[in-house]
């Protein structure tokens, strides 16, 4: 199975990272194995003291004052309405029918109900 640069820069970075490989040595590693396409040094040094600190998702997770989604209870209740009415009816004609974006109208269809 073929994997994209990065990914195998990931995999790489978790093997040698369990090795104990100082980050300087990973990124200098992976940049001779993936070229151009690996991760960053800053990366690698982040995700190192991520490591260290026992994180063991790569995955990004929400920041401290990110915004949030908030939906209005009338909003989920138009949505829903709407959909009860007409099954086939779009995303577009939801957001254009509440007067609010197409990416809210989706969150409310998709994640919320």
């Amino acid at each position: 199975m073929q994997h994209s640069p990065k990914r195998n820069s990931v995999l790489s970075f978790v093997f040698l990272r369990s090795e104990e490989v100082k980050p300087f040595e990973i990124n200098r590693r992976m940049e001779v194995q993936n070229g151009d396409a690996c991760l960053s040094l800053q990366e690698v040094y982040e995700w190192s003291r991520k490591f260290l600190n026992s994180v063991s998702s790569v995955t990004k997770s929400p920041r401290p004052g990110q915004a949030q989604r908030v939906v209005a209870p009338e909003a989920i209740g138009a949505v829903e309405a709407i959909l009860k009415e007409d099954r086939r009816v779009t995303v577009h004609e939801i957001a254009a029918h509440l007067d609010t974006g197409h990416g809210s109208a989706h969150h409310i269809i998709h994640d919320v109900l």
